[in-house]
């Protein structure tokens, strides 16, 4: 029940569905995202520690950047299943 409840909590906020939406395209660094997303560096760092808490999303840490990807290799692979889903639903929002 508490896994759920981090999905929910994780996909319940747009900019986080933006992110994921974007992460969806290729992994990115906190400072691509937050100039696409004209969010504060803190904001968007807040918002990934988030997705990565409900384990939607993993970093990997290259030379002095920290990339975000998506999880499709978690325990549940419900990113996988759940980003078409979301895709459908955002796809005449902008990111």
């Amino acid at each position: 029940m508490r896994e759920l409840t981090k999905i929910f909590k994780a996909l319940s906020d747009a900019n986080r569905l933006r992110i994921l939406k974007m992460l969806e395209i290729r992994p990115l660094c906190v400072c691509e995202i937050t100039e696409v997303l004209q969010l504060a560096t803190s904001t968007v760092s807040k918002h990934l520690s988030i997705l990565r808490d409900a384990d939607m999303i993993v970093d990997e840490k290259q030379a002095k950047w920290v990339n975000y990807s998506l999880n499709t290799d978690g325990n549940q692979n419900y990113v996988g299943e759940m980003l078409p889903l979301i895709s459908g639903w955002l796809r005449d929002d902008a990111i």
